[in-house]
């Protein structure tokens, strides 16, 4: 996998990589990569295709549970393994699995994408209106996508991992999401990954260690 530099998605990372909206700060960030294999991505797509494989053979037993459709064909185990690539070059230092990613990767249609997108990122939107232009913060991220994998010939993918021990859940977040977007005849990939921290924290109006164990308590009453 390749990275590749795309100005309609640093527009939007310029916008996004520090957006501070008084209580909270958003954070976010777009990147598009190709899926030719480059370095170490040959070996690591035979190793992924091994562990599927095999995980495919355990589940042939009558007591097990049924294997996950991203497995049943060769052509969806290439995706997925297209997608776990795309994580290993975002987070180089992190071994992911096929054996557990796969569980986490959910296929998303852009009205679910819009709607979460809608929900959270409505101050964001607000913060866009007034300071950059006439065309909307979602219009914009929709052209920039459509302009580098073409969304109608996309499939959309949320990543929601194991919270305790994956790199794509950042440290004292509020909320964050992940989204893929692949194109698999342009072979090429979208990444999309954006959090909210609060402010609060960080300018010290919380005790020191109260994340640790309080955090649903903290903000169950705050508008997100």
């Amino acid at each position: 996998m390749k990275f590749l530099e795309c100005p309609s998605l640093d527009r939007l990372n310029d916008f996004f990589g520090d957006l501070n909206l008084g209580e909270r700060t958003i954070r976010g960030c777009l990147e598009a990569y190709t899926c030719k294999h480059a370095g170490t991505d040959k070996k690591l797509s035979i190793s992924l295709e091994n562990e599927m494989l095999e995980l495919i053979e355990k589940s042939s037993s009558p007591d097990s549970p049924p294997p996950d459709d991203m497995l049943l064909t060769r052509s969806s185990r290439r995706t997925l393994i297209y997608l776990i690539l795309t994580l290993y070059h975002m987070y180089p230092d992190y071994d992911f699995s096929a054996v557990k990613a796969h569980q986490f990767f959910t296929e998303e249609s852009w009205d679910n994408f819009k709607l979460i997108f809608d929900t959270y990122m409505i101050e964001a939107s607000k913060e866009w209106d007034e300071t950059v232009g006439d065309v909307s913060l979602l219009d914009t991220l929709y052209m920039a996508l459509d302009e580098v994998v073409k969304l109608g010939d996309c499939e959309i993918y949320g990543y929601v991992p194991d919270s305790e021990a994956d790199p794509l859940v950042e440290k004292g977040a509020i909320w964050s999401f992940n989204f893929l977007f692949y194109n698999r005849k342009l072979k090429r990939v979208v990444t999309f990954r954006f959090s909210c921290f609060s402010n609060l924290v960080a300018d010290g109006f919380l005790m020191d260690g109260v994340l640790n164990e309080g955090d649903d308590e903290i903000f169950a009453d705050m508008d997100i």
